[in-house]
């Protein structure tokens, strides 16, 4: 029989409908994205993620000729903080990606390895984390949780 799945997600129509917060997020993201090492795909992102002491972490993706080598935005970003802060929840995730030197307006949702990651974060802090996603213009798709993301999800409870 077949199902059918839901998702919950929410539309900001533009920056300027942002809270403060949000808006730091956006910059700081839009900010490190200059700084992705790119130069196979040409296609840059940029991650701030906001820690409950309110401390923003920012990554960029890192490209490697060996391409499963590099590593994206999102996974660069959530590493470092699990490294540096292993105690510390992450609340917050702002993504924003596109091409290099175009300006698109689609946002740009983390891949498959990189909800699998954050995942495995949420878990971890038994709490949700928001994830937002975006382009360098246009709306922000925010969602309250991966599993939004990712509702047939993988997860240490099966192991």
């Amino acid at each position: 029989m077949e199902q059918e799945i839901k998702i919950n997600f929410e539309i900001i129509p533009s920056y300027d409908q942002l809270n403060d917060i949000e808006k730091t997020l956006f910059d700081e993201a839009q900010a490190i994205r200059q700084k992705a090492y790119a130069p196979y795909s040409h296609f840059s992102v940029g991650c701030a993620l906001l820690l409950e002491n309110g401390e923003i972490i920012t990554g960029s993706n890192q490209e490697n000729a060996a391409y499963p080598s590099g590593l994206c935005a999102e996974r660069t970003t959530i590493f470092w903080t699990s490294a540096n802060y292993p105690n510390v929840k992450i609340k917050k995730i702002l993504v924003i990606g596109g091409p290099e030197n175009a300006v698109s307006s689609v946002p740009i949702p983390p891949c498959g390895g990189c909800r699998q990651s954050i995942l495995e974060y949420e878990a971890k802090q038994k709490e949700q984390i928001e994830i937002y996603f975006a382009a360098p213009d246009g709306e922000i798709i925010k969602t309250k949780s991966v599993r939004d993301l990712l509702p047939f999800s993988f997860d240490g409870t099966f192991l």
